[in-house]
C-alpha cells in the first residue's frame, strides 16, 4: 500500500505539469501523512542534508568547467582534431562526430552540452556535404550519450553519492563501455553510410595533421589529467573537478585566449543555472529517499522480486526493463534519484557487484535520453539539427539499437565491466 501511494503521489503530480523537483517534494509529504510521520522540520533537515554533501560540490564544478570549455574554443579544437585523422574516410564526417563524442565525453560529462556543442558545429557541415540531415543528428544525439558514461560524468557523482558506492570506481568502471559504445556506433554509421552518396574529403597532409594535433593537445589532455589523477589517488573526484575549471579556464584565457574576461560573468550565470536545478533535485530526493527507507518500500519489492533473488541474471534483465520503461518518461536526473535508493537494497541483497549494477544503470539512463517520448537529448538535438521529433526518430533508430545492444552485452557477460575495473582500480 505504501508503494502505491508513493507512486500514485509522485505519478499523479507528474501527470499535472509539476515539475519534477516539487513532486518528490509532494510525493514525500504524501507519504508522510499516510504514515502519520509529517513534521515540516524533518523535511527541511532533509532538504538541507540533500545540498549539504561534499562529493555533489563536483557538480556545479564539472558544469562549470564543460561551459569554460564551450566558451574557450575546446571544441572547435576537439572536432578540428578528428577531422584531421578520419575526415578523409568515406562517410568522414560521422566518424568524426563519434570520435569527437568520445573525446569531449571526457571534458564535459553531459549528455545535453555534447550533443548542444558538437551538433551546433558537425550537423550544418554534415548536411552541406550531403548526408542525410535526420541521420546525422540521430548519430550526434546517440553519440552525446557517450558522456555520462565515461569519466568525468555528472549521473556518476549522483549514483554514487545517493548510492553510496566509490565514485572513482564508478569513473573507472566507465570508460571500456564508452568506448564500447563508441565502436558500436562505428559498425552501425559504416552500414547505414555505405550507400550514401556524401563528399568525401581530401586527407590531411602531415603538416596539416600536426598542426591539428598540436592546437588540440591542450584540450586531449584534460582527460588524462583528471583518469591519471583518480587513478593514482592524487585527487578525489570532488578536487578533480575543480582541477577541470582552473584547467579550462587557464587554457581559454592564456594558451586559446578565445575566452575574454568580460565573457566570464554569462559563463558563471548559465552554470549557475545549470547547478540549481540539478542540487534542488538532489536535495528533494533526499526526503523522498529517507520515506522510501522509513516506508520500508524497498523491502516490499524485495519480496516482489523474491522469485528472482536466486537467479541474478533473470533480476538484472527485470531491473534494467523497469529502468528502460522509467527513462523513457523521465530525465536521468530524477530517474537515478528516485530508483537508486529503492533498487540498491535488491541489488547488495541478491550479491551483485554495486559498481557493475551502477554503470549498467546509468547506461540503461543515457538510453532513455534518447528515446520517445521525453528524451532530453533528442530534443536538444532537434533544437540544433533544426528538425520535427519525428524526424529526429527515424534517423536515429540503428544507433540506439545498437546501444541496447551493448546494454544486453554488459548484463550478459558482466567481465566485461568487472575485469577492466580491477586492472584500472
Amino acid at each position: 500500500m505504501t508503494l502505491g501511494v508513493f507512486l500514485g503521489s509522485l505519478l499523479g503530480a507528474m501527470a499535472l505539469g509539476m515539475p519534477i523537483a516539487f513532486a518528490l517534494l509532494f510525493s514525500g509529504v504524501t507519504l508522510m501523512y499516510f504514515l502519520d510521520l509529517f513534521d515540516s522540520q524533518i523535511i527541511a533537515q532533509n532538504l538541507i542534508s540533500g545540498a549539504d554533501n561534499f562529493p555533489l560540490i563536483a557538480i556545479p564544478f564539472f558544469i562549470l568547467a564543460g561551459e569554460l570549455m564551450n566558451a574557450g574554443g575546446i571544441s572547435k579544437r576537439i572536432v578540428n582534431f578528428a577531422m584531421s585523422l578520419v575526415g578523409h574516410i568515406r562517410g568522414g564526417l560521422g566518424y568524426v562526430a563519434i570520435m569527437a563524442g568520445v573525446l569531449f565525453a571526457g571534458l564535459s560529462g553531459s549528455a545535453v552540452a555534447d550533443t548542444a556543442a558538437l551538433g551546433a558545429i558537425l550537423i550544418p557541415m554534415m548536411v552541406k556535404a550531403g548526408y542525410d540531415r535526420n541521420r546525422s543528428t540521430g548519430l550526434i544525439a546517440a553519440g552525446g550519450i557517450i558522456a555520462p558514461i565515461i569519466p568525468p560524468s555528472i549521473p556518476m557523482i549522483i549514483f554514487g553519492v545517493t548510492s553510496g558506492v566509490s565514485i572513482t570506481k564508478l569513473f573507472m568502471a566507465g570508460i571500456v563501455p564508452g568506448l564500447l559504445i563508441g565502436l558500436a556506433l562505428v559498425i552501425a554509421w559504416t552500414i547505414v553510410v555505405r550507400k550514401d552518396k556524401v563528399q568525401v574529403f581530401p586527407k590531411k597532409s602531415a603538416k596539416e595533421m600536426w598542426v591539428a594535433t598540436r592546437q588540440a593537445v591542450w584540450a586531449l589532455l584534460l582527460p588524462v589529467i583528471i583518469v591519471g589523477g583518480l587513478r593514482g589517488g592524487i585527487f578525489t573526484p570532488t578536487e578533480a573537478a575543480v582541477v577541470a575549471v582552473f584547467y579550462a579556464l587557464f587554457v581559454g584565457l592564456v594558451v586559446y585566449r578565445e575566452l575574454k574576461i568580460r565573457e566570464l560573468y554569462q559563463v558563471l550565470v548559465t552554470s549557475a543555472k545549470t547547478t540549481s536545478v540539478v542540487m534542488f533535485l538532489a536535495a528533494a530526493a533526499l526526503v523522498s529517499a529517507w520515506l522510501i527507507t522509513v516506508a520500508n518500500i524497498p523491502a516490499a519489492i524485495t519480496e516482489m522480486l523474491g522469485p528472482l533473488m536466486e537467479k541474478p541474471l533473470l533480476l538484472l534483465l527485470a531491473i534494467n526493463l523497469l529502468v528502460f520503461l522509467v527513462g523513457m518518461a523521465m530525465d536521468i536526473v530524477p530517474s537515478i534519484l528516485i530508483l537508486t535508493p529503492v533498487l540498491m537494497p535488491i541489488i547488495l541483497e541478491a550479491g551483485i557487484d554495486p559498481i557493475y549494477f551502477g554503470v549498467l544503470f546509468i547506461l540503461n539512463c543515457c538510453i532513455g535520453l534518447i528515446t520517445p517520448p521525453v528524451g532530453t537529448v533528442l530534443n536538444v538535438a532537434c533544437g540544433v539539427g533544426k528538425i520535427g521529433m519525428e524526424d529526429v526518430i527515424k534517423g536515429i533508430w540503428p544507433f540506439l539499437l545498437v546501444e541496447v545492444l551493448i546494454l544486453i552485452l554488459l548484463i550478459l557477460f558482466p567481465s566485461i565491466v568487472t575485469v577492466p575495473l580491477g586492472w584500472l582500480t
